[in-house]
C-alpha cells in the first residue's frame, strides 16, 4: 500500500513517514466483487480493512425488519478495527456495494508492529479510543431519536 495513500485515513494521519512505511508494508491488498461479504456478524475476526476504491456496507440483521444498513464507508475509510482490540464476534455484517480495493491488516502484524514501536502504538491506540467514543455517541443519538420517535406512538 502506498503510505501517501494511508495518511489520507484519518486512523494513520497522525504517522510519521517512517511508521507510515512501517504500516503500509503491513496491509495486504484485496479485490471484492460488488455484493460479496467481507465478513458477517458472529464471525471472530483478527484483520481491520482500509477502503482504497469502492463503497462498503455495515449492516445488521433485524428481526422482521430484514437487513438494516447502519453505514455505507467510501474511499478512506476503514472498518473491522474492533477485531484488533477485543476477541469478541463481529458486530455486523460487511458487504462491498460496488468493487473495491481493500486493504488488510492483520491483528498480529500490527501487534507487532506495536510491540516494537511504542510511540506508533500510542499514537494509534489513542485514534483507536477518539473514534470509538465518536461512534459511540453518534450510536447514543440515535438510540435517543429513535426512543423520542417511538414515544410519539
Amino acid at each position: 500500500m502506498d503510505p501517501a495513500q494511508l495518511k489520507k485515513i484519518p486512523l494513520f494521519a497522525n504517522l510519521t513517514a517512517d511508521h507510515l512505511d512501517k504500516v503500509a508494508n503491513i496491509a495486504t491488498q484485496k479485490q471484492v466483487r460488488a455484493n460479496e461479504k467481507i465478513f458477517q456478524e458472529g464471525e471472530v475476526g483478527t484483520e481491520m480493512y482500509l477502503i482504497g476504491a469502492g463503497k462498503v456496507r455495515i449492516s445488521k440483521m433485524v428481526p422482521g425488519v430484514g437487513e438494516e444498513a447502519l453505514a455505507i464507508l467510501e474511499s478512506g475509510s476503514y472498518f473491522g478495527e474492533m477485531a484488533l482490540i477485543d476477541d469478541t464476534p463481529r458486530s455486523a455484517d460487511a458487504t462491498a456495494n460496488i468493487p473495491c480495493t481493500l486493504y488488510v491488516i492483520q491483528k498480529a502484524d500490527l501487534e507487532e508492529l506495536m510491540f516494537l514501536h511504542k510511540d506508533l502504538a500510542y499514537e494509534l491506540l489513542w485514534t483507536f479510543v477518539r473514534t470509538l467514543s465518536a461512534r459511540l455517541r453518534e450510536t447514543n443519538d440515535k438510540i435517543k431519536a429513535f426512543f423520542a420517535l417511538s414515544a410519539r406512538f
